[in-house]
Order: C-alpha cells, then sequence, then structure tokens
C-alpha cells in the first residue's frame, strides 16, 4: 500500500470518481458529533490564515487541519474515462469533506467571488461535457441510499424529497459559512479582516489546509484486512499517550532527569481511574485526555477542542520545556492540578466547591465549567477560600437561573475562557468581585444573568417537570428546603434519594376533574400547570400512579376501595406520610379541603422569591 498526507486539492484535483461500495452503511455524520466540530476546526485555521496577514513565516506556523484517514483502493483509469476509486475506510469524512466544498462554492459564489469559487469547484465537479448528467460528473458518488439527497443537495437534481443527513449537512455548512463571509460574530467579538480576506482565506484552508492520510491499495492487499485493522483491532491511542511520548523526549533533548520522572510526575496517570472512559455528551472517553483539555484549556485561555488536545500542549509547552528546571517545573504544576481534578468528586457537599461541582458540574451536567473550577481550586493560584465562595457562588446563580427559564447555555465553554481571560490581570484578593461583575455585567440574550424579576414573573409559568431532567430538578427543590429550614434556623440536613412527586399529579383526569369538566383549553392550560414549580415537591419513597392519582381528601378517595398499607389515604394524607419536608408541610397544613390552580400558582411565587435568595444575583 502506499500512504500520504494529502489535501483536498491532491484528494480531487484531478478528473477522479470516488465510489462508495454497495455495502458500505448510509450517510450517519451529525449535527454535534461532526459538522459542527469541522466548520469550527476550519474557520478556526482561516482567522489564523487572516491573522498572519500575508506573511510568509507567520503562514507556514499555521499549518493545517487533519481530518483522519481515508482508505482508496484503484478501480480502473481507462482512457478518456475518469480515474475510479472504491472507498474502503472513511467514507463518512470524504462525502462530509464534498458537502462541505459544495457549501463553501455556494456562498462565496453567491457573493460575487468568482476566482476562488471556480478554484473550488474544481474538487466537486468533472467539468468535462462527457460526465454531464451522469454519476461521473461528481467527483465522489455516495451508496445507494444516499444518491438521491446527494444529487438534491449538491446540485438541486434528483428526486430525493423529505428530510435526510446529507441535505442537512450541505444546509448547515452553507448558513455557517455565509454568516462568517458576511462577518457575522458573537457579542464582544470582532469579526477577522473584511469579506475579501475572509473568502481568499477560507478557499485556501478547503484546499490546501485540510489534511487525510490517503492510504492506497493496490489489487494484491486484502480489502477486509485492512479494514478490520483500521476499525476493530488494537486498543486506541490517548492524546495521553502521545503527550506523554513528547515530554520525555523533550526531557532527553535538554538532559532532565527523565529516569525519575515517571514516578515524580506520571505514575498516578497510568491508574486505571485515568484511563477509565466516562460520558462526556455523547462521547466516551478517557478521563486523562478530558482533565489534559480542561488545563489547556485553563492555562491557555482558550477554547481547546477534543482533536487538537496534542498539538495544543505541544504549542503550550514547548516555550516552557526548554531547560531542565523549566520542564520539571511545569510538570509539577500539571501533576498538582491533576491531583486537584481527582479530588474534586471527595470534595465535601458542605463546602462552596463541593456544592458547586455536586449541583453544577455533575447534577446539571454542565461540565465546560470545569476549567474555571480547576483555576479557582488549583494550588498553583492560592485563591483565598472567600473569594472561591463569591466566585463559584455567583456563577452557581447564573447556570441555575438561566437553565430553570430555559434559556441557552450553548456559549458557557466560551464563557470559561472569557472569565478566565478577565482573571489574568487581577490580583487573587480580587477573582470573586471580578468573576461576580463580568456576569452581572452581561447584556446578550446568551449570557445574561437573569434578574430576581425575571425569575419571579417569568419561573410560574414555565413548564419545568418534563423539560428539565429530574436529578436537576432534585438540586433545586432540595436546596429550597434546605433555605426554608434556615429561615427557621433548623441545622437539619435534607434525607438522600428523595424522589420528585407532582401534588396536583399529571393523571389528573382520573379523580380531580368533577362535573363539570374542563374544556379542552382549560385542560391544556391545566397539563401545563401542574409540571410547573409550584406543583412538585419531594418525597422519601417514589408514589407509583395508583397512589400518585388519588383524590386530594381521605373522604374522596374511600370510595375508591383501595387497599393495603396506604388504603383509604388520600394525596394530602399520602404527602404528610411519605414526605417529611417543609416543601410539602404548608401545603399539608394550610389546604385541608383542596389543592388548586391558583394554589400552584401562588406556590410558584413564593418558591421564585426563596429561590432568589438561594441564589442570589447583585441588583446592579
Amino acid at each position: 500500500m502506499k500512504a500520504d498526507a494529502l489535501n483536498p486539492r491532491e484528494l480531487f484535483g484531478t478528473t477522479v470518481h470516488y465510489e462508495i461500495p454497495a455495502f458500505q452503511r448510509p450517510y450517519v455524520w451529525t449535527l454535534e458529533d461532526q459538522w459542527q466540530p469541522l466548520w469550527q476546526d476550519i474557520r478556526r485555521v482561516a482567522e489564523k490564515v487572516i491573522g498572519a496577514g500575508g506573511d510568509e513565516a507567520a503562514l507556514e506556523a499555521v499549518g493545517g487541519h487533519f481530518l483522519g484517514a481515508v482508505v482508496f483502493k484503484l478501480k480502473s483509469a481507462t482512457a478518456g474515462d475518469v480515474t475510479r476509486q472504491s472507498v474502503i475506510d472513511g467514507q463518512q469524512r470524504s462525502t462530509t469533506l464534498q458537502i462541505m466544498l459544495d457549501a463553501v462554492h455556494e456562498a462565496i459564489l453567491s457573493r460575487g467571488h468568482e476566482v476562488e469559487a471556480e478554484a473550488i469547484e474544481e474538487l466537486i465537479l468533472n467539468q468535462a461535457k462527457r460526465f454531464a448528467g451522469r454519476p461521473e460528473r461528481f467527483k465522489l458518488w455516495p451508496s445507494r441510499s444516499d444518491r438521491a439527497a446527494f444529487e438534491l443537495a449538491m446540485d438541486n437534481t434528483g428526486s430525493h424529497t423529505g428530510d435526510h443527513l446529507i441535505v442537512e449537512a450541505h444546509e448547515y455548512f452553507r448558513t455557517e459559512v455565509d454568516e462568517w463571509l458576511a462577518g457575522v460574530v458573537e457579542e464582544g467579538e470582532e469579526a477577522a479582516g473584511d469579506e475579501k480576506d475572509r473568502v481568499v482565506a477560507l478557499a485556501d484552508v478547503v484546499q490546501s489546509r485540510l489534511y487525510v492520510v490517503a492510504i492506497n491499495l493496490t489489487g494484491h492487499d486484502d480489502d477486509q484486512v485492512i479494514f478490520e485493522t483500521l476499525n476493530d483491532r488494537g486498543t486506541p491511542l490517548l492524546k495521553a499517550d502521545l503527550i506523554k511520548n513528547w515530554i520525555f523526549q523533550v526531557g532527553e533533548r535538554v538532559h532532565a532527569d527523565v529516569d525519575s520522572w515517571p514516578e515524580k510526575y506520571w505514575a498516578d496517570f497510568d491508574d486505571t481511574w485515568w484511563r477509565d472512559e466516562i460520558t462526556q455528551g455523547r462521547h466516551l472517553r478517557s478521563r486523562i485526555d478530558i482533565f489534559l483539555q480542561y488545563w489547556l484549556t485553563m492555562r491557555r485561555r482558550d477554547d481547546v477542542l477534543t482533536d487538537e488536545v496534542f498539538r495544543e500542549f505541544v504549542a503550550y509547552a514547548k516555550p516552557l520545556m526548554t531547560t531542565a528546571g523549566d520542564a520539571e517545573g511545569l510538570l509539577a504544576e500539571l501533576r498538582r492540578d491533576a491531583n486537584t481534578f481527582r479530588g474534586f468528586a471527595q470534595l465535601s457537599r458542605d463546602t462552596v466547591q463541593g456544592r458547586f461541582y455536586g449541583r453544577v458540574v455533575e447534577s446539571l451536567e454542565l461540565a465546560s465549567t470545569t476549567p474555571l473550577l480547576l483555576w479557582m481550586l488549583s494550588e498553583n493560584h492560592k485563591v483565598p477560600d472567600d473569594q472561591i465562595a463569591v466566585a463559584l457562588g455567583a456563577l452557581e446563580s447564573w447556570v441555575i437561573r438561566r437553565t430553570l427559564l430555559r434559556s441557552t447555555m450553548k456559549d458557557v465553554n466560551k464563557m470559561m475562557v472569557a472569565i478566565l481571560a478577565a482573571l489574568d490581570p487581577v490580583s487573587v484578593e480580587e477573582v470573586g468581585a471580578t468573576v461576580r461583575d463580568y456576569l452581572a455585567n452581561q447584556t446578550s440574550d446568551a449570557r445574561t444573568w437573569p434578574s430576581d424579576d425575571d425569575m419571579i414573573t417569568g419561573l410560574p409559568g414555565i413548564k419545568l417537570y418534563g423539560n428539565v431532567r429530574q436529578a436537576r430538578l432534585r438540586v433545586v427543590l432540595e436546596a429550597l428546603e434546605l433555605q426554608m429550614r434556615t429561615h427557621r434556623h433548623e441545622a437539619v440536613t435534607v434525607p438522600p434519594k428523595l424522589s420528585v412527586e407532582h401534588v396536583m399529579p399529571q393523571g389528573w383526569r382520573s379523580h380531580w376533574d368533577p362535573e363539570p369538566k374542563l374544556s379542552p383549553e382549560e385542560a391544556a392550560d391545566r397539563d401545563r400547570l401542574v409540571n410547573t414549580l409550584g406543583n412538585l415537591t419531594l418525597v422519601t419513597s417514589d408514589l407509583n400512579g395508583t397512589l400518585s392519582h388519588r383524590p386530594w381528601t381521605d373522604s374522596d378517595t374511600a370510595p375508591l376501595k383501595t387497599t393495603g398499607e396506604n388504603k383509604g389515604l388520600g394525596k394530602r394524607s399520602l404527602l404528610n406520610k411519605y414526605s417529611v419536608l417543609l416543601l410539602s408541610r404548608d401545603i399539608v397544613d394550610n389546604h385541608v379541603d383542596a389543592w388548586s390552580e391558583d394554589d400552584i400558582a401562588l406556590r410558584s411565587v413564593k418558591l421564585a422569591e426563596v429561590l432568589c435568595e438561594v441564589w442570589p444575583r447583585p441588583t446592579s
């Protein structure tokens, strides 16, 4: 076989036709997992090209972006025909490359940049007249189930109707490229260069700065053996393995005592705890690779992408490891931060740090806040406890309020980078105020910190149950319970493993809709209301449907002829039996005869007011 690192110009620049064999699965790449990261990588490299400003040395330093491996096998190269290649492995990235190139071509052409558009079109179509209307007009031809959608996306022909990932991918790239070329950016950011700069840089990147390792098989190679070897055999190499190898090579070059390094700095990383894979979003990744990504984000004050961890580490560490002493100093700092990261799960929930980790990182699954948490708790920074309390308290309030109001949280990773940058010039005695004030001063919809008025007027009308995961609702309700106990000066902990329960049941139609029945509009309003904050509480035992749907009073329950230990008990009595919390006490004590929609609305407002005490926000 022959393997080369090739860019799109080298892959698609000749009269070539890559065919996806019929046995290959259909196109399955998606927005979150592949399209969005790919566009972010392309945009990042393009903006570096613009930043180089035409300087040859700077442009060379920009480099490119590696997309992985693709395996081809030559089928035929008849004179006057296309050179046909069968795609043995890598059909998803090959197809996506073509979709992206076509979207870039359309966007650039629509803005009147014909020269750059023509150069990109050469990588999409075999333009000789003899190929017109034939599959060979395309540089790539997908498997049978994807062909109609591919034709529709690439040149608006074909018979496809309805949804398809290929069509969606093309629309995504076209939209993102259009906005970037137009200079559309988030609030507080600046567009890179002018439109012409962006067009030239993007055309450069998509033709010459994206790379795949193209493995070309000869006729004597066993296609299936190659495919299996690439996909099913061996243990994946972690980013941390690459980093370790590089670190020790540097150590030898600077004449450090590398024989002592494994025990001093790296032995713990070889523990199975670090190499165990845990869920991160939709992916499984080793803890050590996740830690290194967060550590680099914290150190570089920049968003580090998963695929860039090794290269970002080298770029960051190389100038800091020019002597043996400097290298050991950096590794010691890395080791201390790794110990801090490993200790997160053991933090006491009675501390600000422990509560933040338990509530925000674990229960709300907002791991993108980890770089800031790591910076706060790092032994290398020595931030005072009172400043940690102010900073993490403010961030937790920001997160909880936005989560409950169903505000977008997609910008959190960029927010953490911006906050880390804001902390750069301040002393550790100012950290808390800096974080708090930064959050309070945000004005864009994606970053605002909701006010007390926003919470009290907006939260009671929002459907929470069903839209917010129960684990997250449990965190909020437990915190409200603790705050109510604080009002009464009760130093009592909340029992573990409580269950979220509706006071008025979701199945209210069984016993909670007496004559005259609610109209369809009124029923729809009630369906929404029963899932709002004012109708939720916590119980020590999960009430099954039979118990949960009972009438409110014992007298209304008696005719149902119930059995068992809860015989004859209505919903009010069940709450009294299974909930020892103040959250339910007011409901049980002050609503003897009924629990109504007005009661739900009033309790929602009261709980929103308590919530503003638990997670306060500066008034200005």
